[in-house]
């Protein structure tokens, strides 16, 4: 009776190790999210490999602060600049720029600051502080907030009025916020796509170089968090940059729209 019993174990132990025995924790931004292409990348890794992934979509900077804390095995982020301080300091291996979309600049249809046709996005938020017209923000360290602090830098600062708010909040209820205040705003082109509520807003700026919004996956050091489960990450980062799944990206439409596009592929 022990041999049969041996037998099983050992293939149960075999099987173990094709399997993950957690679901690999992907922290990752809320416009990935929003746009809706992880539900339709992740069942496709699921059904090709078995192994489960578990999504924790917030702003990229909470994503960066989720992986210090040791919460997540993986990152898929969209800010160069904290990517590469994140590797710096020692919590980060490497960054793969793998997909990009673009940011966009929308408002009301009558464009009362006059942005449209502004050929950059700094030069668009100038004209939206010197009009002092309605500007909602996510004001929440997300890629995005990260983008218009840049894209305000650029324009020599950003000036103080009433007309300029904060959410605090993800893309998708930012955009109802700026949509109910006919206010402007800066978004990604995939989270406005794939919008689903009523929406008054137009764009008015978009596909300037400073609106590039690229996507990296960053592996998380093991050195600083030898628990996480790093091959099982590196597994998925590996097929997150692989032909696979770089064919499911640019096929990936919303309303017969592309809303991602692979670094190999045209626009």
């Amino acid at each position: 009776m022990r041999r049969p019993l041996c037998v099983a174990l050992a293939l149960l132990a075999l099987g173990g190790c094709h399997r993950d025995v957690r679901p690999v924790r992907l922290g990752t931004t809320t416009s990935v999210q929003d746009s809706g292409l992880l539900d339709a990348l992740l069942p496709a890794y699921t059904a090709q490999t078995g192994a489960r992934v578990a999504v924790i979509a917030v702003g990229t900077g909470a994503a960066f602060q989720l992986a210090r804390d040791g919460n997540v095995d993986l990152l898929l982020v969209h800010d160069r600049d904290g990517e590469e301080q994140f590797i710096a300091a020692g919590d980060g291996l490497s960054r793969h720029p793998f997909m990009w979309n673009t940011f966009e600049i929308l408002g009301p249809t009558d464009d009362p600051a006059g942005v449209r046709g502004a050929e950059t996005g700094a030069a668009a938020l100038a004209r939206i502080g010197k009009a002092a017209a309605p500007f909602v923000s996510r004001g929440d360290d997300s890629g995005t907030h990260r983008c218009e602090r840049r894209l305000w830098e650029a324009a020599g600062g950003r000036p103080q009025w009433a007309g300029y708010r904060e959410t605090g909040q993800g893309m998708g209820a930012t955009l109802r916020v700026a949509s109910e205040l006919d206010a402007y705003v800066l978004t990604d082109r995939g989270t406005r796509l794939a919008y689903r509520g009523g929406f008054r807003l137009v764009p008015l700026v978009a596909d300037s170089p400073d609106l590039r919004n690229v996507y990296s996956v960053v592996i998380i050091n093991p050195a600083k968090h030898p628990d996480l489960a790093h091959e099982a990450a590196r597994r998925l980062a590996d097929w997150l940059l692989s032909p696979a799944a770089a064919r499911a990206i640019d096929a990936f439409r919303v309303g017969g729209q592309q809303l991602f596009h692979t670094l190999q592929s045209g626009p």
